[in-house]
């Protein structure tokens, strides 16, 4: 399944590239109004989901792009794909290089493969549950810090300015007591960098195409993956997408306490 998995991301890697090369990594749409789409985006999913549809037609498949619908998702039994086209759209349409394809499988809620590719800097990483996390074929971990202020954290923020109060809040609370933050616009690939130990840190509200095929690399690298609130009733784990945390497990409750303390403070 693997080898299916990083075949499929080199070639819609090349995909990518390429339609860079030839000016379609304009704009074509903006989601709701706000959220940016190129014609790599539509594209790229295409090319991702014909491929599963050819070779397991009797599997479901979440994608950004075409088939979004994420209703019932934690109770979606059997084989299910979950993919992002270009994880960092935003990044692909400015020329910038941090961009990820991300390919999640996943069986009766369970996460099973995962690939993130980033095709600018033939970047691959890769994870199969139990078996541990590669980037480029070799094996990845987690960094060892164990203190706040010498962390380097990540996040992100919302096409939609809303609640920014609190997010600007947690931002606060992150930088008077870590040693620095990083904003790249990529998700999937801020939580493969936590796994290979590029950074130390990361959180932030996503939808589940952004985080699910990072989630498994991350934990496969020994970091702990998890909310710093509390999951809602009924709803799995493996795909809420609200205050997503992913640390070391020395650094992860000392990141879940600060971001706690921020949600709790006053504006």
């Amino acid at each position: 399944m693997l080898e299916f998995m990083t075949a499929l991301a080199r070639e819609a890697g090349e995909l990518v590239v390429e339609a860079r090369r030839q000016g379609s990594d304009t704009v074509t749409d903006f989601k709701a109004g706000h959220e940016m789409v190129t014609e790599a985006d539509l594209r790229a999913d295409e090319l991702i989901t014909h491929r599963i549809r050819e070779a397991f037609p009797e599997h479901r498949i979440l994608a950004e792009e075409s088939a979004p619908d994420t209703a019932g998702l934690s109770r979606i039994s059997g084989p299910l794909w979950i993919i992002d086209p270009i994880d960092g759209t935003v990044n692909y349409a400015h020329g910038h290089h941090q961009v990820g394809i991300s390919i999640a499988y996943a069986e009766d809620g369970e996460l099973h493969s995962a690939v993130v590719f980033n095709p600018f800097l033939d970047e691959l990483f890769c994870a199969s549950r139990g078996q541990g996390a590669t980037l480029n074929g070799n094996a990845i971990r987690v960094a060892g810090k164990t203190q706040l202020r010498r962390t380097l954290v990540a996040t992100g923020f919302p096409y939609v300015k809303e609640n920014m109060d609190l997010l600007i809040r947690r931002l606060d609370h992150v930088l008077r007591e870590c040693a620095d933050l990083r904003r790249i616009g990529s998700a999937a690939l801020d939580i493969c960098w936590v796994a290979a130990g590029r950074l130390d840190a990361y959180y932030e509200n996503l939808s589940v195409w952004d985080f699910a095929a990072a989630q498994l690399i991350a934990i496969e690298a020994g970091a702990r993956y998890g909310h710093f609130q509390p999951v809602p009733p009924g709803i799995s784990p493996v795909f809420h997408d609200q205050n997503i945390l992913v640390a070391n497990p020395a650094l992860y409750p000392q990141m879940e306490a600060l971001l706690q303390a921020a949600d709790a403070a006053e504006a």
